[in-house]
């Protein structure tokens, strides 16, 4: 495994700590006061990307060369007095799905090799008018459609923390690269766990917002997803430390209030930092019924729960709404219109393996349908024979039926907060720590933990807390034949020191909530000797 010496002289902040592992925040302010420049925080964050990512290949489109002439125009606006934004001089990083002028969006296929973007969307808009410069765009997963970030166009990313594992997906770019010091913040984006899995996975923090949050016009026009709003992806941040969250949210909350294609709510952002958390009720699952967690997951959620009770919270058990009907939706949603979307993109191309088995679902015939997911049972392939009974062409009146079901499995979550009266909820991420490559192919159940709340539309972030102990990689026994039972158990094996987070989810709207319990984790969570930190990184 390949480790790298950084050039400590010329990355050093005041105070004896890498330029590059300082928060966006504290950034801005050394920027601000003169102790730093912005070009010398921009030449710090690209030798850092040049140092590591040989071994990771998250950034596949570097932009140094604008990036440099960037910093170097901001620090010039300084020295003239002109009034400087609140992410004045602060390095960036944008996923591979969102327009960059000058810059190619493929979606990870390479008959979109090419395809020139020559604007911009709002929020990319926005993070350069708030003064962040940005560095590059940073690696996915083909089509989008799962949780590992690897394609035939820029090739596979890997986790920091062990280059044998993936950074999640399918932000998994972005998440690695701030996990290891190569930007301060990314904008990402979360379908069915795409920001909140890499979070997890890479030992950093991100943010789905409410549905409807944030604009999706920055996402290239045309390409995947056109017309699909049974649920809606959501744009949402990822750093390393809950501060910056909240800080990039009050900047792309603002520009989404504004004109927009798809008509964002007109509802103000509220600042988490007005939020007590002592006197919340915090429901707490650990176990959503569908499928079994590490028994790392599980530490990670009770001691959050520990915590919060250490502030004053009021911790209660709950559990989330049926687990079983939010795989039916989720997948007879996606695979509504029969895949049309991927098979364009796509064009003759051959889906990755992690792709392969959903397009393969949707592809088989409907008088089939019953006899493949037969076969599946008696195998003892029970989550694989789920997923092809739900992934499949629908009608108009079929597709209206899942919308239907999907508005009264919303409106069980709510009856839920009411019955219990509680403020936010707590619960895993997903199942396991960070999988190996190519173990997402049979692991669609453990991520029902994350996709459960693109359903429901609901504010969801995770906050990084923990590691796997080494009394914690053999916690979980295979149960059965199923593959994803089998696969899981796998992952768990020489998973110790890996990174885990916990999961926070509020009502639609309460995305201020949501911060404020991360943050309060992350504060107690810090006080911790396992708090993943850049000491141990593979890279």
């Amino acid at each position: 495994m390949a480790t790298h010496e950084m050039s400590r002289d010329a990355t050093m902040a005041p105070g004896g700590h890498e330029v590059v592992f300082r928060s966006a925040t504290e950034l801005v302010a050394l920027i601000r006061t003169g102790e730093l420049s912005a070009v010398e925080v921009v030449d710090a964050h690209i030798r850092r990307i040049e140092a590591i990512d040989s071994d990771l290949n998250a950034v596949v489109i570097p932009l140094f060369d604008r990036a440099r002439a960037d910093a170097a125009d901001a620090d010039e606006a300084m020295k003239r007095g002109e009034p400087v934004g609140p992410l004045h001089g602060v390095p960036v990083t944008i996923k591979e799905q969102y327009r960059v002028a000058g810059t190619q969006t493929t979606l990870g296929a390479t008959k979109q090799i090419g395809r020139i973007d020559r604007d911009e969307g709002p929020l990319v808009t926005a993070l350069r008018r708030a003064g962040a410069i940005v560095l590059g765009k940073t690696n996915i997963l083909q089509t989008l459609a799962g949780w590992e970030s690897v394609n035939p166009v820029y090739g596979h990313t890997a986790n920091p923390w062990n280059l044998d594992r993936t950074p999640g997906g399918s932000s998994g770019g972005e998440a690695a690269i701030v996990a290891a010091g190569g930007s301060a913040l990314g904008l990402a984006g979360d379908y069915g766990g795409s920001i909140r899995l890499p979070a997890h996975f890479c030992g950093v923090h991100g943010i789905k917002p409410t549905a409807g949050r944030l604009t999706n016009d920055d996402f290239a026009p045309g390409l995947l997803g056109t017309g699909q709003e049974a649920f809606i992806p959501q744009p949402g941040p990822i750093a390393r430390t809950v501060d910056d969250l909240q800080l990039a949210m009050s900047i792309l909350a603002a520009t989404s209030m504004g004109r927009t294609g798809d008509l964002v709510a007109p509802v103000p952002w509220s600042d988490p930092n007005r939020i007590d958390v002592a006197g919340l009720r915090v429901g707490m699952y650990v176990d959503n019924g569908y499928f079994p967690v590490s028994a790392s997951v599980r530490r990670a959620v009770e001691e959050a729960a520990a915590m919060l009770r250490g502030l004053g919270a009021e911790v209660v058990e709950t559990a989330p709404p049926d687990p079983w009907e939010a795989v039916r939706i989720f997948l007879a949603a996606a695979s509504a219109g029969g895949g049309r979307d991927f098979f364009e993109l796509l064009g003759d191309e051959k889906p990755v393996p992690q792709v392969a088995g959903l397009l393969r679902g949707v592809r088989i015939p409907a008088l089939m349908r019953p006899l493949v997911v037969a076969m599946m049972e008696r195998r003892g392939q029970r989550y694989l024979a789920d997923q092809i009974r739900h992934l499949k062409l629908a009608s108009a009146a079929e597709f209206w039926e899942i919308v239907e079901a999907r508005n009264r499995y919303r409106l069980a979550y709510l009856d839920l907060f009411d019955a219990q009266g509680l403020d936010v909820i707590i619960c895993p991420p997903v199942a396991s720590p960070a999988f190996t490559h190519g173990a997402s192919e049979h692991l669609f159940p453990a991520v029902s933990y994350a996709y459960t709340y693109n359903i429901l539309g609901a504010p969801a972030g995770v906050v990084s807390t923990t590691r796997v102990r080494a009394d914690e990689e053999g916690g979980r026994a295979p149960g059965s034949r199923d593959l994803a039972h089998i696969t899981a158990a796998q992952v768990d094996r020489g998973s110790a020191g890996l990174p885990l987070g916990v999961q926070v989810v509020a009502r639609h709207w309460d995305d201020a909530v949501v911060l404020a319990v991360m943050g309060a984790l992350e504060r107690e969570a810090r006080c911790n000797p396992d708090y993943p930190n850049p000491a141990g990184l593979a890279i």
